[in-house]
């Protein structure tokens, strides 16, 4: 296979394009009109570790039935977003031997194979054909699989696009976290190996300070640790980028100050450095290599903290302030952790904020301070947190990883939305608010979002539901732009309601007045109208708790869902094991069946 050789700067020119560098096996997918197998680099076959991928093109084996046998080149990932893979779950995947266990996860956690060329068509080599002509011919494959140019939830294959400009690629990959970014010339041949300057990659790194602790003279591995308060803990060890003169001159000091034991060197806590590398995961470095010493740090200043700084990769625009000041005393968190939770889950919050006008509840001195609700632009904030104007005010916008971090440094706590696009007149989804009288009933909201549910699925509607955060459940059906207006919307939510309250009038209420509720749950289906606002899918809440507003599977609504199970600490560990439940949101909106909704309102002469 044509491998990418590393690089430092991005390649320019009109003769270059750029992709997504995923996190992933390499894999070329050899389909034969009787065989269809994925093989690794090394020669291996890891057909059996991804049937679903496998069983999506057989599906499909008709529509290229006349174009085979065909070979493509590309990657297999578990993918967190669109642009960001999963590695750590993929390796997982990779050593499952059982048939059981394999089939679970491809339920669970389903692969893609996203492809970036095409090797051979029609059974006819392509390998000296140029680039652009094999992606070409690859989107004409694509074209006849009717998968179309992208990459989809729903379909195991999927299209690695061409860019021609890379600063619009580098800054989403950055926003998105992902791993980098492969350049390649639109006239290179494919050529075995690296033996080529023709594709280059450069990785999105994390820089990480640490402190030399260890080496081991027999594999030459140094270990980086760093301080968790006045204990010094390891983080990975790393190998590559140390050479030279200043690998000699470390080797003197491990000599002259190192106690050895066997081939092992403990050292004492003097020598700073950072480590490039694309992220942690159960004690490992991910690809580490050596950047350049840290004279200018002391051992002290190379902390936990700092580490979940440099992992986050927070915009150079921000200077990130007060990060000691504890925010949820109860739950022992402080601005630091909020603003980590805010920078690292923003690939996964941007879609239900972008191009919406935001409210946020600020609290610069954390839930028991003062705190104020702001939608407009501060006449100090930045034009990247602003959006359009109406009348003397602009708007505030969370439309990018730099903007929701730069509210948080000001001390937003929840982020609200509303439900249709800035500056348009109709929704683009239809919610339900279920708010039971206490925490303590939280088990009612879990049996109305079922009863909900099904009934959803008898009307042909795919709903999604998150928690709200602090004691109910929120129930979203996502509709395409423009299909509906809010006075149609509002027919049908007081129907749905009115039939849920009908069939249970002892739990369920639609009154207003909470003095009138007689302690049953309220489904709140008035505040979906135009400018109301409902609390955005991964916001965290002003709770003593510090808990989130969280995306939930369907069939994790049952009897062992509790509403304060989801905080800032394991949301983040939670969508990167699990996914995203409301990952396929934008696809099932286009895709959304209206057709009752629109019968319903029509009956009701609106």
């Amino acid at each position: 296979m044509m491998q990418p050789k590393p690089s430092e700067t991005i390649p320019t020119g009109n003769n270059w394009a750029y992709e997504v560098k995923y996190d992933g096996f390499r894999a070329a997918l050899v389909w034969k009109e009787d065989n269809l197998s994925l093989v690794s680099r090394n020669g291996k076959d890891l057909s059996n570790n991804f049937p679903e991928i496998i069983s999506a093109c057989q599906e499909k084996q008709d529509l290229v039935h006349s174009l085979l046998p065909l070979k493509f080149d590309g990657e297999i990932v578990i993918l967190n977003t669109l642009l960001q893979a999963n590695f750590s779950l993929l390796q997982q995947r990779g050593r499952f031997k059982a048939t059981r266990k394999i089939e679970q996860a491809a339920q669970d956690r389903p692969a893609h194979f996203l492809c970036f060329d095409l090797l051979e068509y029609e059974g006819k080599s392509l390998l000296s054909h140029p680039f652009q002509e094999r992606k070409t011919q690859l989107k004409k494959v694509f074209d006849r699989l009717k998968i179309g140019f992208h990459i989809s939830w729903n379909d195991r294959l999927g299209y690695i696009q061409t860019y021609s400009d890379h600063k619009k690629l580098w800054n989403n990959l950055y926003e998105q976290l992902g791993e980098g970014m492969i350049a390649k010339r639109l006239e290179s041949k494919y050529i075995e190996g690296k033996n080529h300057h023709d594709w280059y990659k450069v990785k999105n790194w994390r820089t990480i300070p640490g402190v030399l602790t260890s080496y081991d003279q027999e594999n030459g591995y140094f270990e980086l640790s760093v301080y968790d308060g006045k204990n010094l803990v390891p983080l990975g060890k790393f190998k590559h980028g140390l050479e030279g003169n200043e690998l000699e001159t470390i080797k003197q000091f491990i000599h002259a100050k190192g106690n050895k034991t066997g081939n092992k060197y403990e050292l004492p806590p003097a020598v700073c450095l950072d480590v490039n590398c694309l992220g942690i995961h159960e004690g490992d470095l991910r690809e580490p290599q050596f950047h350049q010493f840290r004279f200018d740090l002391s051992p002290e200043d190379c902390t936990v903290s700092q580490v979940q700084e440099a992992l986050s990769l927070f915009p150079d625009s921000i200077s990130l302030t007060n990060q000691t000041k504890v925010f949820w005393e109860k739950a022992g968190k402080t601005k630091g952790d909020l603003l980590v939770y805010v920078r690292q889950i923003a690939p996964y919050m941007l879609p239900f904020t972008t191009n919406r006008a935001l409210t946020v509840i600020r609290c610069p001195d954390g839930i028991h301070g003062q705190s104020f609700f702001q939608k407009h632009l501060p006449d100090y904030g930045p034009a990247f947190v602003g959006g359009i104007q109406v009348g003397d005010e602009t708007l505030l916008h969370g439309g990018s990883a730099e903007s929701l971090t730069w509210l948080a440094n000001h001390g937003a706590l929840e982020y609200h939305v509303p439900f249709q696009y800035m500056g348009k007149s109709n929704p683009i989804e239809i919610a339900f608010d279920l708010d039971p009288p206490s925490i303590d009933q939280f088990d009612v909201a879990i049996y109305a979002a079922s009863l909900l549910k099904e009934l959803l699925d008898q009307l042909q509607l795919q709903s999604f539901v998150k928690t709200s955060g602090n004691k109910g459940i929120q129930v979203y059906i996502p509709i395409p732009e423009n299909s509906l207006t809010y006075a149609e919307t509002a027919v049908f939510t007081q129907g749905i309601a009115f039939l849920l309250e009908k069939k249970h009038p002892d739990l369920f209420t639609t009154e207003r007045l909470k003095k009138n509720r007689n302690n049953r749950l309220y489904i709140d289906y008035i505040q979906h109208g135009k400018d109301k606002t409902l609390i955005a899918p991964y916001s965290p809440r002003k709770s003593e708790a510090a808990t989130v507003s969280t995306p939930l599977f369907w069939d994790e609504v049952n009897e062992s869902l509790k509403p304060d199970q989801f905080t800032i600490t394991s949301v983040l560990a939670r969508v990167k094991e699990k996914g995203c439940p409301f990952a396929s949101y934008e696809q099932v909106r286009d895709n959304q069946d209206l057709s009752f909704i629109k019968e319903f309102v029509h009956t009701k002469g609106v």
